[in-house]
C-alpha cells in the first residue's frame, strides 16, 4: 500500500473511564476489515486478561486503519487508544505525543467528567485538534442536547457539530473517518531528511527481543539499517519494521509521519528507553525529539517473593514489566521478616494492584508486598531534611524536629443531591473544602485538599459508593504540609514484625492498628501455644488481640477425687505450653500479610 505522508492522520482516543474508547476503537478496527469477523471479540485492542477482566485499558495500543474516502483516495488512520483511569494519566500523556489530533469521547447520560477534562488539558498542552464525539446515543436515559451544552461550557468546543455515535450498535460510526480526515491534519515532518523517531513503548518477545513502538518525525527506515539510540548510544542492526494491525504487520520501509515498530535482535532490555530518540548510525540527527515528562511515583510499596529461591526470575521479570510500564520504578531492598526484594514505586493503588497481578500471572512469581506508603519530609533536630518512604528508615521520635506529608489537590464532579455526602467523606479523610461551582444547573465541581496517604488507601471505593457511582475524581500532587505522624508496629508473640509496620497519622492510629490486629487474628494459624498480636507505637501497646491456643483435656481421666491432683495436672501443663512459647516460632502467612492492607 503505498501511502503519501499527506495521506496519514496519526489521532488518539481520550475520555474518562467508562465512557467508551474501547467499544468504539472495536467498531473502528470492524469497519476497515482489518480483522475477520470470525476472529472479531470484545476489547480489540485490550491485550492483555488482567483488562479484559476488570473491563479498564490499563496499556496504550496501536492500529494501523486503513481507510478509503469517497473519491477514490486512500488514507492510513494510526489510532492510539488511551486508559481513562486516574492512575493511567502517564500512559496517555505518553500517547498524544506520538499524535497529530484526538477524539474527545463524552458519555451521553453523563455528560463531562473530571478525567475528561484533565486529559483535554494534556491534549490542549500539546496543541493537538480536538474532536468532540458523543457515545452511547442509543441509551433511553441519553441527554445529547445537555451534554452539547457542557462541551461547549466545560470543554469550550463546539457542541453543535459534535459526532453523535453509539460505539454498541455502531450507529453513526462511520461518520467519524471522513471527520478525522477533513479536521485532524497530516503529520509535519522536519525537512533535513534525517531519520529522526520517538520511542513511546515497547514490549518484549522472547523469540524476537524488545519491540519497540516508535513514532518517526523524519526520515525513512527500512531492514538493514544501522539505527542509533540517543541516550545511551548503543547500535543495532534492523531486522524487521512494520505497522500495528492487530498483528505486525511487516512493511518494506516506514517513513515520517508514520507510527509502526521495529525488531533489532535488542537483547539488552536496559537499551531501550521509553521518550528516547532513535536515529541512524552513519548520519545521526542534531538533536533529539523531546521526550516525556517523568513520571513521579506516588505510592511505595516492597515487593518480596513468597520462595526466596525466585528472587532472580522477580528481577528479570521486573526489567521486562519495566519495558512495557515506565512509570514503574523499583530499587532493591531487604527484610529481616521477609529477605530480599524490591522497593517500588507506583502512580497509585490500582497501579500496584495491577503491577503485582501482572508478575503474578505473566510471570508466575508469588509476592508478598508491604503495606502502601507515601513519602514523608523528615526535618531532624540537627536541620538535616529526608525524604522517607519506609517505615523501615523512620528515625527514632526524638531526634524528629516537624514532618510534613504530600497533599494533593483533588477535583471531584458529582450531581449536586450527593454533595453532602462527599463532603463527610472529604472530612473524613483529613480534606479541607476549596471551592464549589454550578457546572451546570445540577452537576458540581468541587475542590478539595487532601492528604495523599488518605486517599491511597480506600478513597476512591468510598467515593464511589457514596456517590452511587456518578462521583468522578481527578487529582494533581499539591506540595508538602506539616503534619503528625507516628510509625505503627506490629509485634507478633512479642517480635516485631518489620515488614508489617506502616506510618499513619496520630488520629487515625489506634483504630487502624485495632482493625489489623482483628485481621491477624484471623489469618494467623493456632499453635500449640497462646500467641499475643499487639499494635505498638514505640514503647506503648495500643491495640491487642490473641490467637487461641489448642489445648487437650489433660484432666479428662480424672473422676472426682481430690481437686489439687486436677491442678497439680493443669500446672504441669502451664509449665509446658510457656516453655513451648519460648522456643515456639510463629509462621506468618501470606494472606494475613495482604489482610492488612485491605479495608474494612
Amino acid at each position: 500500500m503505498n501511502i503519501l505522508q499527506k495521506q496519514i492522520r496519526n489521532f488518539s482516543i481520550i475520555a474518562h473511564i467508562d465512557h467508551g474508547k474501547s467499544t468504539l476503537s472495536d467498531r473502528l478496527i470492524q469497519l476497515t476489515g482489518i480483522v475477520s469477523e470470525r476472529d472479531m471479540k470484545e476489547q480489540m485492542l485490550d491485550t492483555m486478561d488482567i483488562e479484559r477482566e476488570r473491563g479498564i485499558t490499563i496499556k496504550s495500543q496501536t492500529v494501523s486503519l486503513p481507510y478509503t474516502a469517497e473519491d477514490g483516495t486512500e488514507y492510513l488512520l494510526n489510532l492510539i487508544d488511551t486508559p481513562g483511569h486516574v492512575d493511567f494519566s502517564y500512559e496517555v500523556s505518553r500517547a498524544l505525543k506520538s499524535c497529530e489530533g484526538a477524539l474527545i469521547i463524552v458519555d451521553a447520560t453523563q455528560g463531562v467528567e473530571a478525567q475528561t477534562l484533565a486529559n483535554l488539558y494534556l491534549a490542549m498542552e500539546l496543541n493537538l485538534t480536538i474532536l468532540p464525539v458523543i457515545n452511547k446515543i442509543d441509551l433511553p436515559s441519553a441527554e445529547v442536547e445537555w451534554v452539547k451544552n457542557q462541551i461547549e461550557e466545560d470543554l469550550g468546543l463546539d457542541g453543535e457539530n459534535a459526532l453523535q455515535v453509539s460505539a454498541k450498535t455502531g450507529q453513526g460510526v462511520d461518520q467519524l473517518f471522513p471527520a478525522i480526515v477533513a479536521a485532524i491534519p497530516p503529520p509535519t515532518v522536519d525537512k533535513d531528511n534525517r531519520f529522526k523517531a520517538l520511542i513511546f513503548d515497547s514490549n518484549y518477545d522472547s523469540f524476537r527481543g524488545t519491540i519497540v513502538h516508535f513514532r518517526i518525525f523524519d526520515g525513512t527506515i527500512k531492514k538493514g539499517d544501522t539505527i542509533l539510540f540517543m541516550q545511551n548510544d548503543s547500535q543495532y542492526k534492523v531486522e524487521e519494521v512494520g505497522l500495528f494491525q492487530i498483528k505486525r504487520i511487516p512493511q518494506k520501509s516506514l517513513y515520517g509521519g508514520q507510527v509502526g515498530y521495529l525488531i533489532a535482535g535488542i537483547k539488552n532490555i536496559s537499551d531501550v528507553k521509553i521518550g528516547d530518540t532513535i536515529t541512524m548510525a552513519d548520519r545521526p540527527c542534531a538533536k533529539p525529539v523531546g521526550g516525556f515528562r517523568e513520571p513521579t511515583p506516588v505510592v511505595f510499596s516492597s515487593m518480596y517473593p513468597v520462595a526466596s529461591d525466585d528472587y532472580e526470575e522477580l528481577t528479570e521479570a521486573l526489567e521486562r514489566l519495566k519495558l512495557n510500564d515506565a512509570s514503574l520504578i523499583y530499587e532493591k531492598d531487604s527484610s529481616a521478616a521477609l529477605g530480599f526484594g524490591y522497593r517500588c514505586g507506583f502512580l497509585g493503588l490500582l497501579h500496584l494492584e495491577v503491577v503485582q497481578e501482572r508478575l503474578e500471572r505473566e510471570y508466575d512469581i508469588s509476592l508478598i508486598l508491604t503495606s502502601p506508603s507515601v513519602q514523608y519530609e523528615i526535618t531532624t533536630t540537627d536541620g538535616q531534611v529526608n525524604i522517607i518512604d519506609n517505615p523501615v528508615n523512620y528515625p527514632d521520635p526524638a531526634e524528629i524536629s516537624k514532618i510534613r506529608e504530600p497533599f494533593i489537590k483533588a477535583t471531584i464532579i458529582v450531581p449536586d443531591r450527593y454533595m453532602g455526602n462527599v463532603m463527610q467523606v472529604c472530612h473524613e479523610f483529613r480534606g479541607v473544602s476549596k471551592t464549589y461551582q454550578y457546572l451546570t444547573s445540577n452537576r458540581m465541581e468541587m475542590k478539595f485538599e487532601l492528604p495523599l496517604a488518605e486517599v491511597v488507601y480506600e478513597f476512591y471505593d468510598r467515593l464511589k459508593s457514596v456517590t452511587q457511582g456518578y462521583g468522578s475524581f481527578d487529582y494533581e500532587i499539591a506540595g508538602y504540609q506539616e503534619t503528625d505522624l507516628v510509625k505503627l508496629d506490629f509485634l507478633i508473640n512479642g517480635e516485631r514484625v518489620d515488614a508489617l509496620s506502616i506510618l499513619i497519622h496520630r488520629d487515625k492510629a489506634e483504630a487502624r492498628a485495632r482493625t489489623a490486629c482483628k485481621k491477624l487474628r484471623e489469618e494467623i494459624p493456632r499453635q500449640q501455644f497462646k500467641i499475643p498480636i499487639q499494635g505498638a507505637i514505640g514503647g506503648k501497646i495500643i491495640a491487642r488481640e490473641t490467637v487461641s491456643a489448642f489445648r487437650k483435656d489433660v484432666t479428662a481421666k480424672c473422676y472426682g477425687g481430690d481437686i489439687s491432683r486436677k491442678r497439680k495436672l493443669l500446672e504441669k501443663q502451664k509449665k509446658g505450653k510457656k516453655r513451648m512459647k519460648m522456643v515456639g516460632s510463629v509462621e506468618i502467612p501470606q494472606s494475613a500479610f495482604l489482610s492488612v492492607l485491605k479495608s474494612e
